[in-house]
C-alpha cells in the first residue's frame, strides 16, 4: 500500500494545475538543501580541527561528546520552526477497505524523509570514522551511528507531534519553544548547570559501556508509536472534521470585550494566527527575538546606535514580521471583507490595536535587559513608541500595495508565497528612518536629544493615529479592486 499511496502523490502532482510552479519552486528549494548541506559536510570533515581549536585543553573525543545533546536541542527547535507535517488527503482512502494502520504507516514513514535527518551523519560521521573508530574501535563507531539514528528519529517524532498538537491549540508551540529556549538559555546564558557534562555523561559512558545505546533507541521508538497512536486516535481532525464549532464572539478574550465590534476583529485576527502554520510562525520568531539583545549587549565593542536597531526589532518584530503581509492573511476571504458590513476604518483600528497589545507584551519581556542598565529598557520603550506610532503605520501604507496571496494552510519554511517588491521596499523606511533622525545628533554629540525626538514623533504620531487611519483608509479605497483582484490569482 505504501508504494500506492507514493504512486498517487505523484500523479496528483503531476496533474496539478500549479506543477510547473511547484517544480520551479522545488528545484530552487533543493538546490538551498544542498548548499547549507554542502556547508554541513565541510564542518563535519574539518570538525576535528574545529574542536581542538575551540577546546585546546579537552581531548577530542570528551569535546565530541559534549556537543552532541546541544546538537539535538537545537535540532528540535529548527524542526520545530522548519519541518513540514507529512500530508496525504486520507478522505478518499478512508471511504476503500484500507486499514487504518497502513495510512497512518505511511505517513509515519515519510515523516523520515527530511534532510534534517541527514545532518547528523553529514556533521558527525566523519569524525565517528577518523577519530572514534581508530581510538575506540569499530564496535563502539557503530554504537555512536546506532545513536546518532535513534536521537534524530526521536527528535523527528517528537517535533511532528508537537506540531500536530500546536495545530489544535496554538499555545502549545509557544510553550514548547519557550520550554527549550530557557533550556538551553539556562546554561549559555545563565549558566545553572551544563548541557555539555550532562551531554558527556551519556555519550562518554557510551564508549565503554555500549549497551546504553538501547536507551536512545527505546526513546525513538516509544515516540514513533506514540505518535502513531495520537494519529490513529485523530485521523479525521484536519480532513474530515464537520464538527462546528458554536459561533463565539470576543468574549473568549476578556480584555477585547471594551472594544465593541473592533474587539470582536482582532479576536478573529488571534484565531487566525493560533491556527494556521504561516502566521504562528510570525508570532513564534517574535519570541525568539526576545534574545536578539545577548547578541548586541554581551558584546562590548557594539555602540548605543545599535540598541535603538536592537529594541526596534525587539518590540516590533510582530509589526514587521506579520505586518509585512498585512491583508494577505485575509486573502482567501477578501471579497467577502470587501462586500460586508465591516467599516474600513474599523478593520485597520482591530490592526493597530493588535499591533498595540502584541509590542507591549514583547516590552515587557524585554525589561530584563535592565541587566545592561536602565538606558537599555529607556530605549527599548522609546523605539516601542516608535514602533506603535511609526513602523505600524508604514506597514499598513504598503499593506495597499501588497497584491500577492497567501494560502494559510501551506507552512511558513521555504515559502515565499505573498513576498513582492513591497516588502524588499518596506525594508528600507523601517530600518533607515530612526537613523535618519537620530544620527544627526549623535554626530554634534546630542545623543539624548536624538533619543527624545524619537518619542517624541513617535508618541505623535499614536495620539493622531485617528487622522492617519482616515489617510490609509482613503487611500485603500484607491486600491481596494487591484489588491482584491490580485489575491484572486492563484
Amino acid at each position: 500500500m505504501i508504494s500506492t499511496f507514493f504512486d498517487h502523490e505523484l500523479k496528483a502532482f503531476w496533474r496539478s494545475k500549479n506543477t510547473g510552479k511547484s517544480i520551479a519552486v522545488k528545484v530552487f528549494m533543493g538546490l538551498i538543501i544542498l548548499y547549507f548541506l554542502a556547508i554541513a559536510a565541510f564542518i563535519g570533515f574539518n570538525l576535528d580541527k574545529i574542536l581542538a581549536k575551540a577546546s585546546p585543553h579537552d581531548d577530542l573525543v570528551v569535546a565530541f561528546c559534549g556537543i552532541l545533546l546541544v546538537y539535538y536541542l537545537v535540532d528540535v527547535l529548527m524542526r520545530l520552526q522548519l519541518q513540514e507535517l507529512p500530508t496525504l488527503k486520507v478522505q478518499p482512502y478512508l471511504q476503500l477497505p484500507i486499514k487504518r494502520n497502513s495510512v497512518i504507516g505511511y505517513l509515519a514513514l515519510t515523516a523520515m524523509l527530511s534532510f534534517f535527518n541527514l545532518w547528523p551523519f553529514i556533521l558527525f560521521g566523519p569524525f565517528i570514522f577518523k577519530v572514534i573508530a581508530v581510538t575506540s574501535g569499530g564496535l563502539t563507531a557503530t554504537v555512536f551511528i546506532i545513536s546518532l539514528i535513534a536521537f534524530s528519529g526521536f527528535n523527528n517524532y517528537l517535533a511532528l507531534y508537537i506540531k500536530r498538537k500546536a495545530n489544535l491549540n496554538g499555545w502549545i508551540m509557544l510553550i514548547a519553544a519557550g520550554g527549550f529556549s530557557l533550556l538551553v538559555a539556562g546554561d549559555f546564558v545563565w549558566h545553572l548547570y551544563s548541557l555539555k557534562a550532562v551531554s558527556y555523561l551519556f555519550f562518554g559512558n557510551l564508549i565503554i559501556k555500549p549497551y546504553l545505546v538501547i536507551l536512545p533507541v527505546v526513546l525513538a521508538v516509544a515516540m514513533y508509536y506514540f505518535n502513531f497512536y495520537y494519529l490513529k486516535g485523530n485521523l479525521y481532525l484536519e480532513e474530515l472534521s464537520s464538527k462546528k464549532e458554536s459561533a463565539k464572539s470576543s468574549t473568549e478574550i476578556p480584555l477585547l470585550n471594551r472594544f465593541g465590534h473592533v474587539g470582536d476583529l482582532i479576536a478573529n485576527e488571534v484565531k487566525l494566527i493560533l491556527r494556521n502554520k504561516r502566521p504562528r510562525s510570525a508570532l513564534i520568531m517574535g519570541l525568539f527575538f526576545m534574545f536578539y539583545g545577548l547578541i548586541f549587549y554581551t558584546n562590548p565593542k557594539m555602540g548605543e546606535g545599535f540598541k535603538i536597531f536592537v529594541g526596534m526589532f525587539m518590540t516590533g518584530i510582530f509589526i514587521i514580521n506579520y505586518g509585512q503581509f498585512m491583508f494577505s492573511w485575509q486573502a482567501s476571504h477578501f471579497d467577502g471583507i470587501l462586500v460586508s458590513k465591516v467599516k474600513f476604518a474599523d478593520f485597520l483600528k482591530a490592526k493597530y490595536l493588535l499591533f498595540t497589545i502584541v509590542s507591549t507584551v514583547a516590552f515587557i519581556l524585554t525589561t530584563p535587559y535592565v541587566y545592561f542598565g536602565w538606558r537599555t529598557v529607556m530605549i527599548h520603550f522609546i523605539m516601542y513608541l516608535w514602533n506603535l506610532g511609526i513602523n505600524a503605520t508604514i506597514v499598513l501604507y504598503f499593506a495597499n500595495r501588497n497584491y500577492k496571496r497567501i494560502d494559510l494552510s501551506k507552512g511558513a519554511s521555504f515559502n515565499w508565497e505573498g513576498v513582492g517588491a513591497s516588502q524588499l521596499l518596506l525594508s528600507f523606511p523601517l530600518i533607515l528612518f530612526p537613523y535618519v533622525i537620530y544620527l544627526p545628533f549623535k554626530y554634534f554629540k546630542y545623543d539624548n536629544v536624538g533619543l527624545a525626538v524619537l518619542a517624541i514623533i513617535g508618541v505623535a504620531f499614536i495620539i493622531t493615529r485617528d487622522f492617519w487611519i482616515k489617510k490609509l483608509e482613503a487611500d485603500f479605497y484607491t486600491k481596494r479592486y487591484k489588491i482584491a483582484e490580485g489575491f484572486r490569482n492563484k
